[in-house]
């Protein structure tokens, strides 16, 4: 499953950053894919902890968030967040969904987002969707992303068994 995510983020992002648990071995990759590791500092902390960490790691203005258990991400709706992270005077880029944003996939500045990640560790939170909470943020309308991924598999992610299924 984490193979797909790499491979969709392989094809939008010049390097691809995983980040594993403390003490967790380097999962193999796909071949021909250049991938980095780097680890939570805290075991336990949550997804903010992983942000924290990926974006000490990497080197690029920009990141794109995603999950290892979303397995299929539409390439186009990457490129569009990207395209807006590019374009517009914002810190973080998201989904629409219904009445709300998803906070996964999302893209945003390394730098603001990683004197956010600090501050909101340090005050004891642990969501992603604090961390988009705090930073500027463009909203990707849902005709927009959903006109390149009709079926809306850019948000699917494998939460339980019964996923898998679907």
């Amino acid at each position: 499953m984490l193979h797909h995510a790499v491979l969709r983020a392989a094809e939008v992002a010049s390097s691809v950053v995983v980040v594993l648990a403390p003490g967790a071995p380097e999962p193999p990759m796909p071949p021909g894919v250049v991938v980095g590791f780097t680890r939570d500092a805290v075991e336990g902390q949550g997804p903010l902890e992983a942000v924290h960490a990926g974006l000490l790691a990497t080197g690029s203005d920009l990141a794109l968030l995603v999950a290892g258990d979303m397995p299929e991400l539409v390439t186009p709706v990457l490129v569009e967040m990207l395209h807006v992270a590019r374009e517009a005077s914002v810190e973080a880029v998201a989904l629409q969904d219904g009445d709300r944003f998803r906070p996964l996939p999302s893209v945003v500045r390394a730098a603001p987002a990683l004197d956010a990640t600090e501050a909101l560790l340090l005050g004891g939170w642990r969501r992603l969707r604090d961390l988009l909470g705090a930073l500027r943020i463009a909203v990707v309308d849902e005709a927009t992303w959903q006109a390149l991924d009709p079926e809306r598999r850019t948000l699917f992610d494998v939460d339980e068994l019964g996923d898998l299924e679907r």
